[in-house]
Formats: C-alpha cells, sequence, structure tokens
C-alpha cells in the first residue's frame, strides 16, 4: 500500500470534485465498487459486441489518430480503443444518460478517453495495478475496460468533462468548466445545453455583424464601466487575442463554446423558472428567437439579469420617449445598453442636450406668479445676479439649481415657471431630437458627457447650436463621436476652399457626413471631379454651398449617370458645367422622377430646343414647378427676354 502511496504523490489522478448529487450506483469514496463494473441501468448492445456502429468504425481509424499511443504491441490499438468507449458509455449511462446519449459522448471525447487510458497504462506499466490488487484484492478478474471506468470514477467529475468536450471545448476548458457545475446532474446539463444551443445559435447569418457591433462597443465606450460590461468587454479582448479575433462571433459552434467557457455560471440557471420567462419576454418587445443569438454574444451578463430588471431598464427609455419597440431593435445591436451604466448616463445624456447652450442671459428674472404668491422682483434679481456667474461657469449648476427650483415648486405651478419662462421650452436641443439620435445611433450613450462636450464645442465655434445641433444629431449622430481634431481638419480643408466659419458651419449643418468624410479619399476627389466636368475653381466654393452633398455623393452612381443622361439629350460639356456652376442640386435630382419629364415636356410638348434649357434664368424654379407652371413662366420669360432683346 504504501509503494501505492508513493505513485500517486508523483503520478496524481486529475480529479475534480466528488459527485454530491448522483444516483446511489455511483460510489463516492477511491476504489470501492459497490456494484459491479459490469452493471448498467440500461441493457448496453456492446456487451458482446465491441465493433457496434454508434462508436468510430474501427477498420477506418488508422493508428495515428487512436486517442492514446499504442506502445505495447501485444495489444490490439483499436480493440483498446473500442473497449474504453464502452467503458466511459457505460459510466455515463450510471448517471440517467440514455444509451444512445451516452455512446454520442463517449465517441466526441478523445482527449478525455486518452486521459483515461494513459492514467490505466502507468498504473499497468509499473506494475501498481498487481501490488494494490494483492493488498486489497478488489481488482482480481479486472480487465482493460473495468481499469478505464475506474479512473472514469477517480476523476469525480459525474461525465461532466466528457459531455463539455463532446460539444466542442478543449479538455482543460472542460475541466474549468466542470468546477463551476459540481451540483449539477449530468442529464439535467445536458438538457441545458441542447436547449440553450437550439435557441440562441440556431438563428440567422448575422455573425459578421456581432463582431463589427462588438468593436463599435470596445471603440466607443468611454463612460466607467459597470461590473457587467467590464465582464462583456473582457470576453471580447480575449477572444481578439485569438487567431481570428472578434470574427470567431460568427461562428455558431466556436461562439457557443466561447460563451460557455467564459460564463459558465449560465449552466447553472434554470431552464423552465429563467430562461424561458425571459425568451417570453424579448419576444414580447419584437425580438424573434433567431436573432437572440446577437444579444447573448454582445452582452453576455444580460442572461442573469431578472425579467423585473430589464423591465425597469426598458422603462427608462420609455420615460425619455423611446419606444418599447424601437428598444426591442436597438438590443438585437446594442444589448449592453440595459447595464446599470447605461441606465444612469442615458438621463444624464437627456438633460445635456436639453439644456445646452440655454440662453441663461435672456430669462426674463422679473419675478413670477404662481398659486397666489409673487415672487418680488427685487428679491429675483438680487438672488441670479448670484447664481448667474456660477451658472456661465459651471454649467451643471444651472441644471441643479432647475431641479432644485422644481421640487418647491408644486407640480400644478411647472406649466406656470415654464411660461414665465419660455426660453427654457425654446433654447437647447429638441428632445424629439435627442430621441432620434438615441433610436438611430445608440453607441453615444456610451459617450460620456465631458467628451460630448468637446464635440458640442467644435459644433457651437461655427455656429451650429440648439435647433441646428438638434438637426445634425438627430440625422448623423455618429459625429458626436468623432475625434475634435479630425473634425478641426475638415473645417481647415473648407476654409481653404474659400469658406468662412459661418458658410463652413450653414455646410456641415446641412450635410453632416462632411465632417466625418476622409479628406485625401474623398473630399480631394470630389473637388478633382467637379474641376474634369467643367466647373471652375472660382465657382466650385457656390457650388458646394448650394449642394453639399457633391462632397459625399458617389461619382459612378449618383453624378456620372445624371451628367451622361444630359449629354444624351443634347448638351455639351461647357453647357453641363455651367448649369452645375449656376444651380449644383441639378446632379442630385433624379433622372426618370425629375430631369427626363421636364426635358421632355419642354422638347415634345413646347417644341422648344434643349439648348434653351442653359440659359433658363432659375433651374430651380424649372425643376420645382409642375409643367403648367413651368410652361407660364417659360413663356413669360421668353417674351420678356425678346421684349429686351436690342433691334438688330
Amino acid at each position: 500500500m504504501a509503494t501505492m502511496a508513493s505513485f500517486f504523490l508523483f503520478f496524481p489522478i486529475p480529479t475534480i470534485n466528488a459527485c454530491t448529487k448522483s444516483s446511489p450506483l455511483i460510489p463516492l469514496h477511491r476504489f470501492i465498487l459497490p456494484q459491479s463494473l459490469n452493471f448498467c441501468p440500461f441493457p448496453s448492445r456492446f456487451h458482446s459486441l465491441l465493433t457496434s456502429s454508434h462508436f468510430l468504425p474501427l477498420a477506418s481509424i488508422s493508428h495515428d489518430a487512436l486517442p492514446f499511443s499504442d506502445d505495447t504491441p501485444e495489444e490490439d490499438p483499436l480493440q483498446s480503443l473500442a473497449e474504453a468507449q464502452l467503458a466511459v458509455s457505460e459510466y455515463l449511462q450510471r448517471f440517467g444518460v440514455s444509451e444512445d446519449e451516452s455512446v454520442s459522448i463517449a465517441s466526441n471525447s478523445p482527449r478525455f478517453l486518452k486521459m483515461l487510458v494513459d492514467a490505466v497504462r502507468e498504473l499497468d506499466e509499473t506494475s501498481m495495478w498487481v501490488s494494490w490488487s494483492k493488498e486489497r484484492g478488489e481488482l482480481d478478474g479486472f480487465g482493460f475496460k473495468e481499469k478505464v471506468a475506474l479512473m472514469a470514477m477517480e476523476k469525480g467529475d459525474c461525465g461532466q468533462v466528457a459531455f463539455l468536450e463532446s460539444v466542442g471545448m478543449n479538455l482543460s476548458s472542460a475541466m474549468n468548466v466542470a468546477r463551476y457545475l459540481s451540483g449539477e446532474m449530468l442529464p439535467s446539463l445536458i438538457y441545458k445545453v441542447k436547449y440553450m444551443k437550439e435557441l440562441f445559435f440556431s438563428g440567422s447569418g448575422d455573425g459578421k455583424l456581432i463582431g463589427k457591433n462588438a468593436r463599435r462597443m470596445m471603440t466607443n465606450l468611454s463612460i466607467p464601466p459597470d461590473d457587467d460590461v467590464q465582464q462583456t468587454l473582457s470576453f471580447f479582448e480575449k477572444i481578439e487575442a485569438r487567431r481570428g479575433g472578434l470574427d470567431m462571433l460568427s461562428s455558431s459552434e466556436e461562439s457557443f463554446r466561447l460563451l460557455l467557457e467564459s460564463f459558465p455560471r449560465m449552466l447553472l440557471l434554470s431552464v423552465e423558472s429563467h430562461v424561458k420567462p425571459m425568451v417570453e419576454f424579448l419576444e414580447k418587445i419584437s425580438i424573434p428567437k433567431e436573432r437572440m443569438r446577437s444579444i447573448f454574444l454582445l452582452f453576455p451578463p444580460v442572461i442573469f439579469f431578472d425579467t423585473e430588471v430589464l423591465k425597469s431598464r426598458i422603462m427608462a427609455f420609455e420615460e425619455v420617449g423611446v419606444e418599447v419597440t424601437v428598444v426591442g431593435k436597438l438590443l438585437i445591436k446594442y444589448p449592453w445598453i440595459m447595464s446599470n451604466c447605461i441606465d444612469g448616463n442615458l438621463k444624464q445624456i437627456i438633460s445635456f442636450f436639453e439644456l445646452e447652450k440655454a440662453s441663461i442671459e435672456n430669462l426674463p428674472f422679473n419675478g413670477f406668479v404662481w398659486e397666489g404668491a409673487k415672487v418680488k422682483g427685487d428679491n429675483t434679481r438680487y438672488l441670479f445676479s448670484f447664481l448667474l456667474p456660477l451658472w456661465f461657469k459651471l454649467p451643471f449648476i444651472f441644471v441643479l439649481s432647475i431641479h432644485i427650483l422644481f421640487l418647491f415648486i408644486p407640480s400644478s405651478s411647472h406649466s406656470v415657471f415654464l411660461f414665465a419662462f419660455p426660453e427654457l421650452n425654446f433654447y437647447g436641443v429638441p428632445n424629439a431630437s435627442i430621441i432620434n439620435a438615441i433610436s438611430s445611433w445608440p453607441l453615444i450613450l456610451g459617450s460620456s458627457t465631458s467628451k460630448l462636450q468637446l464635440m458640442v464645442d467644435r459644433f457651437d465655434g461655427l455656429g451650429v447650436r440648439s435647433k441646428k445641433l438638434g438637426q445634425v444629431i438627430a440625422t448623423s449622430p455618429q459625429i458626436l463621436l468623432l475625434e475634435p481634431q479630425e473634425f478641426l481638419q475638415v473645417v481647415s480643408f473648407l476654409e481653404e476652399v474659400g469658406f468662412d466659419k459661418e458658410s463652413v458651419g450653414r455646410i456641415i449643418a446641412r450635410c453632416p457626413e462632411i465632417s466625418a468624410t476622409s479628406i485625401e479619399k474623398t473630399l480631394k476627389r470630389k473637388l478633382e471631379f467637379l474641376i474634369s466636368i467643367g466647373v471652375s475653381k472660382t465657382h466650385l466654393p457656390r457650388a458646394i454651398k448650394k449642394y453639399p452633398e457633391l462632397l459625399v455623393s458617389d461619382p459612378h452612381k449618383t453624378l456620372l449617370p445624371r451628367i451622361r443622361y444630359l449629354r444624351q439629350r443634347g448638351l455639351s460639356e461647357r453647357d453641363i458645367a455651367s448649369m452645375v456652376g449656376r444651380f449644383s442640386p441639378l446632379l442630385g435630382y433624379s433622372i426618370e422622377e425629375v430631369l427626363r419629364p421636364k426635358l421632355d415636356f419642354l422638347v415634345n410638348i413646347m417644341e422648344k430646343p434643349i439648348k434653351e434649357v442653359v440659359d433658363y434664368p432659375s433651374l430651380k424654379d424649372m425643376l420645382g414647378k409642375n409643367d403648367e407652371e413651368f410652361s407660364v413662366a417659360f413663356l413669360n420669360y421668353k417674351r420678356t427676354a425678346e421684349h429686351l432683346r436690342p433691334p438688330t
């Protein structure tokens, strides 16, 4: 026995834990078998025929593919493999696993099998089995299969490691995860894994978008993360460091394995009382089952949320004006907006934009009335003369003061207060614009107000504020997440073209996408294109000012097709250049809906030459009028032109 003890001191058999919840047939003490190893609660078809088709086909397996070495020539490796698989299969059936399921697990856990076989052969080679058998006598008549089963029992993981390897984990990960599941019965574990895998990973092919949205979260999050968000970021960083990076999330099998390895506690959740109610709740807010995969991969901790917690987080969005169905759509791409840190940041961002650049100096601080009590003008002016300097230097003091004031004013008088101070309603970014920005680009919820302030100040320097700023963030909220230096580079480029700051502000307010466009790859190339079609450099500022969208339009899909069409109708390059120089939106009008009908009417109905459209004083009026209005205006123009023409 001393010899046996010394062997385990230097060559310990890897174990995880004892099976604390198991069938009474499972031995809990080392090497003590209350039942014969040939006993199995499910009659096995392999007792007499080891070459069953349920296991790996013996004739088709090369020796190199075996999960263990073949150093012992007196044994048939293929026969040993079949016996080892049979031993593990019968071992798994002791925990209530069906025969077919146990055979599948045994056939798909080769590293677990190899570990058991190697342990048996080490004991055989050192004659430890013989020594221990002489002292205890329990191993008389034990063959290779029985010894493999004994090694499986010695591991103490109740079959969980073999099962976890069979679903795609490597052996070390399976052993780590099994440590979290010490109290979980194997049939229950199999049921949970199958349910979650089928539910969350059998959906549509949106895998590439999952990796893209994960990168967006990692790049744009600038607020202090809570524990759930930090776990998610760590999950992404670990995947990004592996070969394939976050694109691995596009693979259903690979992403499910990674999820189980990083969040093994999800297998402790009750399917009936936790997972299914969550699925039903997500379906109620318009999230189909086939898209839930995205939610649990982009924010895995959400699976641990109680439905009541989810309801409260969604209610926070409803309170600021975001509809439930919109929240459901956002969760598919940005489920981390359900985190606690985003819940707190949501209200801060709303307040930040609503009160941004409020014109405090214009507020009518002459007193106001509520519920029969009048605040004297002198007292009011004295109070605000003290607060105004603080408000200008520290805007958050202004926000805090208004909130405190509302606490002391009865709710029935809030409207009276706002009536007395109408500027509070009309300065700042409109609430509808804020809601549109959040709904179309929720990444701004992960940005701190201090970072947003940097970009808002840049817009303010160009005269873009209040409602104009609202239009910008409603149409292109991603602009707020730009680095200020990138934004200033675009502003400098437009100034070099010939615009002053006020004009740059108007251009960006009308077409915010310009501020996020590459100077080298897009803006310079668009200017070169306009020059190539005949627009002179002196006329470039005028053309861009009238139609800033020229700088972000695709030349091949938008601009060139319209130019080719005008050429086909008989206009020369010089004619087109003249028209674009005078009215650049011409290149933005639809060919089928505007250009073709107007030119056909001019030529076919009015019987005028196509060249006359070149000299028409206002192409905007021409293209904006209906046929009857255009006919009257055109004829009046021709009469006036003929009347003013000098006699020859």
